[in-house]
């Protein structure tokens, strides 16, 4: 978030690396940390929502083909939407608080909640949505690319409950999915910060979504599109890996668990030892 929405005539960090170290060293490692109760509280419903739509819809669809992964990805990056936006807006205002302050000077929101109420308060519904199209845009293709990427890889990769090697399969299968995912749709995420964070100084510049596009090329370039793609590619893999592994080996767990007679164990997925 940071350096996709810094100044570029001033700007304060020079890549990920520089960033993180100029955090510690500004703001302690706290200050890595800025935000976290947004995700805190919104991802495990997240997470719920998008993989519940995704299997009702691909049961709905009929056949398991690679369009209707993508559309059953699609149409749950969509209706997550409702809970994606106020918590990213509210992770965005959280982390851009005390830039480069160790001790905050004037801190106007207390927690993510706070950050919230304060702007319903002073804009109501509209302000708590304020770059709801932008993440409608980013997430609805992002999320078809996520299953459809993880689909083709488990298939190819040959991902079976009874391979000892398929916890590091879908670990790799997850990330990847990650990564697919987010270069898919990336620029509208650069787009969709710069939006939520817009107003934070008190100062607007931006109308709407191509007045952001326009003004952004303008001032610097087709660049200004990748900012910050390194770092959140550094972060995709290793969620994901382990999202999408944590749901699939709970999922297969729970079906070998109802194929069983009754009164029988249920089987273990045998894991790796170094797992």
């Amino acid at each position: 978030v940071r350096l996709q929405v810094q100044n570029v005539e001033k700007p304060l960090y020079r890549g990920t690396f520089h960033c993180f170290q100029s955090i510690i060293k500004q703001e302690s490692a706290f200050g890595l940390y800025k935000g976290i109760g947004s995700p805190m509280m919104g991802l495990t419903f997240i997470n719920a929502l998008v993989f519940g739509v995704q299997g009702n819809t691909l049961r709905a669809l009929g056949k398991d083909t690679p369009l209707n992964q993508f559309l059953a990805g699609s149409a749950a990056g969509a209706i997550q939407c409702v809970i994606c936006c106020p918590m990213e807006l509210a992770k965005t205002r959280m982390q851009l608080q005390g830039t480069g302050e160790y001790k905050l000077k004037t801190k106007n929101y207390k927690n993510s909640l706070d950050c919230l109420i304060k702007i319903y308060q002073k804009e109501g519904l509209r302000g708590i949505n304020r770059g709801m199209v932008s993440t409608f845009i980013r997430e609805t293709p992002s999320f078809g690319f996520y299953f459809l990427t993880y689909d083709c890889m488990t298939r190819y990769l040959g991902c079976e409950a009874e391979d000892s090697y398929v916890i590091p399969k879908l670990l790799f299968s997850g990330g990847m999915s990650g990564i697919v995912s987010w270069l898919s749709t990336y620029p509208m995420d650069v787009i969709k910060s710069r939006l939520q964070a817009d107003g934070v100084g008190g100062v607007t510049q931006y109308n709407g979504i191509l007045d952001c596009v326009r003004k952004s090329y303008r001032e610097e370039g087709w660049r200004v599109f990748t900012r910050g793609l390194t770092s959140t590619l550094l972060r995709a893999f290793p969620v994901n890996a382990a999202t999408f592994a944590t749901v699939t080996v709970f999922l297969m767990y729970m079906k070998s668990e109802d194929n069983l007679p009754e009164c029988e164990p249920a089987p273990v997925i045998h894991q790796p030892s170094s797992l």
